[in-house]
């Protein structure tokens, strides 16, 4: 039988951001810019992804880690204002166990030499899972290789992926 629990938490993540708001927003919303940055563990095998960004939209990405198992991220956009918030609620399986849901709320605003970013997530883990820390060093390794795709894009030589990310926190997790 499954123990039957909610375990709640919120993570506050500030960064600031050397690229204009319009660049950094634009990261979050095109497809095409946010497959190459948003992972955490370069070494996963992508499987499916897919982002339709708008109120009412949805997004999906799911990866299977070095042992195979599925790891699938399943969000809807509640709320976008351009270049000033984006609000999404998800969830997090493990398998076919959901093992989190959380509310997302990214905000943007002018800062010298860049834009003031923070990301706050409201998570409840469920049923048992045991995080430890896992959820939050996830989540700054991605704003980690956010801030290097945002670097690397203003570079005169482009990249095509920033999973081969060398972040000092990619070999913690």
């Amino acid at each position: 039988m499954t123990t039957r629990s909610a375990e709640h938490a919120t993570l506050v993540i500030e960064r600031h951001l050397k690229a204009p708001i319009s660049r950094a927003f634009r990261a979050w919303s095109t497809p095409e810019s946010k497959r190459q940055w948003f992972a955490c563990h370069g070494e996963w095998v992508p499987l499916d992804y897919g982002l339709d960004f708008r109120p009412g939209g949805a997004e999906t990405n799911y990866v299977a880690d070095t042992d195979g198992l599925l790891h699938a991220y399943d969000a809807h956009y509640i709320d976008i204002v351009p270049d000033a918030r984006i609000i999404y609620a998800y969830e997090m399986k493990l398998g076919e166990s959901r093992i989190s849901a959380s509310l997302t709320t990214v905000a943007f605003e002018a800062a010298p030499g860049g834009t003031k970013m923070v990301f706050t997530e409201q998570v409840v883990f469920l049923d048992g899972y045991a995080d430890n820390g896992a959820r939050l060093q996830g989540t700054e390794i991605g704003l980690d290789n956010l801030e290097l795709f945002l670097e690397r894009e203003e570079s005169p030589i482009h990249w095509s992926h920033v999973t081969q990310t060398k972040s000092p926190r990619m070999n913690q997790v």
